[in-house]
């Protein structure tokens, strides 16, 4: 019989997939069961998921699951055959996009969408050179993973010749409040690449920068980067994986709350609600350049399994009116935090776009001297009192709350007493 204990899982885990495998917790959480917003363990605890997007409209969502056992039970193929299915759901999908993002092509990860995206790039602008954040992360191909500096190899291919790295927006230290000095690093950026004789390609950013800790930034913020990337001819994509189908609240993606129509729009992760369905939106000049430029094929990219996926959320999204709801628990959660950071000095500052929302914790507020073991040990006593969330930021001391988007006063409720709970039992010295 296979052994269900922590211990013995973790034996099994480095000896079958290898060492390094990351986990969540000091304590690893062995899930089996997950419906809603909540998340069973092994031994039938209970917890309050306000971590994952994957499951956008919910774990286990039965709309979802029924679309996918229907089509699963009359076809699934790939896009070498025609089948109605992802044509009926490109419509719709580019139907929530402004002209001229009336395109689409559909992949299993985020992370092809953005190797594809950084190729269409390369096919427009005849250059190779990316810009991205020095916090960021995007994906894990071989070109992608290079966009995040904490994930560049010791050995590699020699990409990082055609990467530019600029400071993450940061406004609890940074003060930009109309986007102006980021805009000059990218400018910064674009004059080295070009002159290197590499060129510039493109910028890559997540509209919310979410990986970065989501900066409070006025609307219309990333527009002087977006103008200083088009005049020297290159393109903007907006890597929505986290930010987008309607969590900010405000807009059905990011980069419309931004004031920026990019030239590509990547999506994967809560695409499918945990269906492995991404992909990516863009011009139609762009792809008919890529497809001319590139050979591309994907056998289970568009698949009809997924687009039924794809095409449920979509459906949940507008009959339970989600957006409206990540609108109304963000603006609570932000003023439930606020009213946590007037009871603990450790609280630096408070942020929130729609349902994604957190705190940043510092060691003093004058200093601002961030305080990242204390951010693990409230992660980890919620995760013991059950309720999953983490962190993030360039200091990785921000709290990263980013629940389905089910999620309800009840819920938050309950989030924000249990956080009021832990830090008045969690000092912050170690």
């Amino acid at each position: 019989m296979t052994d269900l204990a922590i211990p013995g899982l973790m034996d099994r885990r480095r000896a079958l997939l290898g060492p390094n495998m990351s986990t969540f917790y000091d304590d690893p959480v062995h899930v089996v069961r997950g419906e809603g917003v909540w998340l069973w363990d092994a031994e039938g605890r209970k917890y309050l998921d306000c971590y994952n997007n994957v499951p956008h409209v919910g774990h286990c969502n039965p709309r979802v699951v029924q679309a996918i056992c229907a089509q699963a039970a009359a076809l699934n193929t790939h896009t070498r055959y025609l089948h109605a299915g992802i044509l009926d759901y490109v419509e719709r999908l580019t139907a929530t996009f402004d002209d001229p993002l009336n395109t689409a092509i559909l992949t299993c990860t985020g992370s092809e969408a953005n190797d594809i995206a950084l190729r269409m790039a390369e096919a427009m602008t005849g250059k190779r050179g990316i810009i991205a954040t020095d916090a960021t992360y995007h994906g894990n191909t071989t070109l992608v993973s290079h966009l995040s500096k904490s994930n560049v190899p010791a050995v590699g291919f020699g990409l990082g010749q055609y990467l530019r790295h600029v400071q993450a927006p940061d406004s609890y230290r940074i003060p930009d409040p109309d986007g102006q000095h980021f805009a000059a690093g990218v400018q910064a950026a674009i004059d080295d690449l070009e002159r290197s004789g590499i060129g510039f390609a493109a910028l890559i950013v997540c509209p919310l920068f979410l990986n970065e800790g989501f900066p409070t930034q006025a609307e219309g913020w990333l527009r002087p980067a977006a103008e200083a990337a088009r005049r020297a001819g290159g393109l903007l994509i907006c890597d929505e994986v986290q930010s987008g189908f309607g969590r900010c609240g405000s807009h059905f993606w990011a980069h419309q709350k931004q004031g920026v129509i990019p030239d590509v729009v990547t999506m994967g992760k809560p695409m499918g609600n945990g269906h492995p369905v991404a992909g990516l939106v863009t011009r139609a000049d762009i792809m008919a350049r890529f497809r001319t430029s590139f050979r591309y094929f994907n056998t289970f990219g568009g698949n009809p399994v997924s687009c039924a996926a794809a095409a449920a959320v979509l459906d949940e999204l507008q009959e339970k009116d989600l957006q409206a709801n990540a609108a109304r628990i963000g603006r609570l959660a932000a003023d439930r935090l606020q009213a946590l950071a007037q009871k603990y000095p450790v609280i630096g500052d408070v942020r929130q776009s729609g349902m994604v929302f957190g705190a940043e914790f510092v060691l003093d507020r004058d200093s601002k001297t961030p305080a990242p073991a204390y951010a693990d040990r409230v992660v980890n006593r919620l995760r013991q009192r059950g309720i999953l969330l983490s962190k993030l930021g360039r200091h990785k001391n921000t709290l990263k709350i980013r629940p389905p988007m089910p999620f309800s006063t009840a819920h938050l409720d309950l989030l924000m007493t249990t956080l009021d709970q832990v830090l008045a039992e969690t000092p912050v010295a170690p």
